[in-house]
């Protein structure tokens, strides 16, 4: 069974534990990703909110040793049997299915502390993106996002409007303060919107090199 990628280019990826079959993780593939995995025999994936190809483990050192690739029936949808090294989940599971619906508990605990995994900002970032669940009389953060997008984007602003003022008294350590607040809500508007950090990382990285002129110029041509 071979797959349409011009029928459906993005599609979803079941990955198991090739010895225990325990279901680790559900992402998607994009063609370039495929055919990556299957060179290298190591599971690459598609991110759809960094929008980009990635390697499981680029970051946490947690690769996933691909022992077989299978395509379901209608091909548009496939299975990587791995072998898992550490944890499967940013959460620091070992797979991502770990909490009951209904109860919302979870059903076991991480296997490696995930401060030990991605960078602080990262890390933050999917504390604010699962805030979104929860109720807002519980958290700062569900209460901006309950309030809506007007919300959260005065408080960026008045948030830049802090850090100027204090730049300007030139206090370092309110500096400090002020600019860590600032990060803080940008990163919950972005989450607001589904992009992660690393979004923002890429496009610095694209503009790396590039004057501020010639970068301003490209961006209106």
């Amino acid at each position: 069974m071979a797959i349409d990628w011009a029928k459906t280019p993005l599609i979803p990826v079941v990955t198991q534990d090739c010895a225990t079959k325990e279901v680790l993780m559900l992402s998607y593939a994009n063609r370039r990703a495929f055919e990556l995995t299957l060179q290298s025999a190591y599971a690459h994936y598609f991110s759809r909110s960094r929008q980009r190809i990635w390697k499981k483990g680029e970051e946490s050192g947690n690769f996933q040793k691909v022992q077989k690739v299978l395509i379901d029936c209608d091909g548009d949808a496939l299975l990587y049997l791995v072998d898992q090294k550490g944890a499967a989940c940013h959460t620091g599971h070992r797979s991502c299915f770990f909490t009951e619906a209904q109860s919302g508990t979870e059903t076991e605990s991480a296997i490696v502390d995930p401060s030990l995994l991605y960078n602080v900002v990262d890390r933050l970032f999917h504390t604010i993106s699962e805030r979104k669940r929860i109720d807002p009389s519980f958290s700062y953060v569900a209460s901006l996002f309950n309030k809506g997008e007007n919300a959260i984007l005065k408080k960026v602003t008045e948030e830049a409007g802090e850090l100027t003022l204090a730049i300007k008294d030139g206090k370092e350590e309110q500096i400090v303060y002020e600019a860590a607040d600032l990060l803080f809500h940008t990163l919950i508007a972005l989450a607001s919107k589904n992009l992660p950090p690393d979004r923002i990382r890429a496009e610095l990285a694209r503009r790396e090199g590039i004057g501020g002129i010639t970068e301003k110029a490209q961006r209106k041509s």
